[in-house]
Formats: C-alpha cells, sequence, structure tokens
C-alpha cells in the first residue's frame, strides 16, 4: 500500500496574524481541499493521513467529508514543528504501507500526476521528491544586504513536494534525526544524513506553495478559478 501524509498545522505567520491559509478560500474551496482531491484521485494512493492543529481537527473532518476525499482515514494533530507533525502521521502508518508521500497542505496546485511520479521513484530508489531546477542567478548574502559569492546554479534545484519515500527508510530518517536532536526543514534532509542517494523527480514551477497574499492570487490563477 501507499499513503499520504497531508501536513497543515502551521501557523502561518507570513500571511498574517490569526491566519490560517489551509483553510483560506481559493474560489469555492479552502486551500488544502485541492491537496485532498488531488491524493484522492491520483490511483497509486490508498488512503491519507491529514495532519492539522488540535483547533481545526473537526473542521478538517468534515473538510473532507464534504468534498468526497474518502482516502482520508485519520485527522491527527500536528507537532510544534513540521517533523514533529510529519512524525506523528508516519506513527499512524501500518506496517503494511511499502511508500509513504508526505505533502505540504499549502500546495494547492499538486496533480494527481506528480504524486505517481514521486511514488514510482520511491519504488525504484527508496525517495522521490518533487523539484525544479533553479534558473535565476542565485546569490549568497551573508550578512545585511551585501552579496558574499554567486552560487553555480547549473546544480541547483528548489525542492518541493511532494517527498515520496519507502517508509522503512523515512521512519529511519526520522530515528536518526531525533537521535541527534536535529531539525530538519523537510524529510529529504532527514534521509540525506542516512541514505547516499535521495532521487528528484522533476515539477514545475506551477506547484506554488501558498505562503503570502501574493501566492494566493498566483495559485487561483494556475488554477483558473
Amino acid at each position: 500500500m501507499n499513503y499520504g501524509v497531508i501536513v497543515a498545522a502551521g501557523k502561518s505567520e507570513r500571511m498574517g496574524p490569526e491566519v490560517d491559509k489551509a483553510f483560506i478560500n481559493l474560489g469555492t474551496k479552502p486551500v488544502l481541499c485541492y491537496s485532498l482531491q488531488a491524493y484522492e484521485r491520483c490511483p497509486d494512493i490508498d488512503g491519507v493521513i491529514l495532519v492539522v492543529r488540535k483547533d481545526r481537527l473537526e473542521a478538517a473532518w468534515n473538510m473532507a467529508q464534504m468534498f468526497g476525499c474518502a482516502k482520508v482515514k485519520k485527522v491527527i494533530v500536528g507537532g510544534a514543528r513540521r517533523q514533529d507533525s510529519v512524525a506523528n502521521g508516519l506513527a499512524q502508518l501500518s506496517d503494511e504501507v511499502m511508500v509513504v508521500s508526505v505533502h505540504d497542505g499549502a500546495r494547492a496546485c499538486v496533480t494527481p500526476w506528480l504524486i505517481s511520479e514521486t511514488i514510482k521513484a520511491a519504488k525504484r530508489y527508496g525517495s522521490g521528491v518533487a523539484g525544479v531546477k533553479i534558473t535565476d542567478t542565485v546569490k549568497s548574502v551573508e550578512k545585511g544586504l551585501i552579496i558574499s559569492k554567486t552560487l553555480d546554479r547549473t546544480t541547483l534545484w528548489a525542492v518541493q513536494t511532494p517527498q515520496s519515500f519507502e517508509l522503512s527508510l523515512l521512519k529511519k530518517a526520522f530515528q536518526h534525526a531525533r537521535k541527534k536532536r536535529l531539525t530538519v526543514t523537510d524529510e529529504a534532509v532527514a534521509v540525506e544524513m542516512v541514505s547516499k542517494e535521495v532521487r528528484i523527480v522533476p515539477s514545475a514551477l506551477s506547484n506554488v506553495k501558498i505562503t503570502t497574499p501574493d501566492d494566493l492570487a498566483l495559485a487561483a490563477a494556475l488554477l483558473k478559478i
């Protein structure tokens, strides 16, 4: 079996005070609903664990039911950090699950095709992480607004979600991070510490993460709503 763990337990600080971006309306549906429906339509997903803030448990479950997301099996409480929320989701998976696909609920433009591609890579290589090659010139600014150096963009990728892995590998990576008391910004960082190869799956810039009000407008344009 392959399961999705969709995380939407963040504070949304850059969207504004008291704003939960996962539950902001994007067209006629909440932002989070688009990710849930993409996983619902993905033929390679058997079930979904949804991770939200404690005060959103009922609202999230009602949303899944209202919009026909039958693959959502559980809605659980997240943690203080992203890695804590993902770990809570992983703890809900049985030994029958072979591949887990972790996705940020703020990426509303994700497609069933991209989810499947990352899962296929995880089955073949152990990992499949959505990402896009960086085409802009990238500068390192270590202090103030003064450029320290220019990075070689030919080797740089911007990593997104979904990030899919063999469940045993991702659990091993999270156990290592917990043992070392490390904070990791995404699942790939954790897996890089215990595996020599983490596989990129080419994605598109349209798989935007909604972080600011401008991103909300961009996502609406991309989804044509």
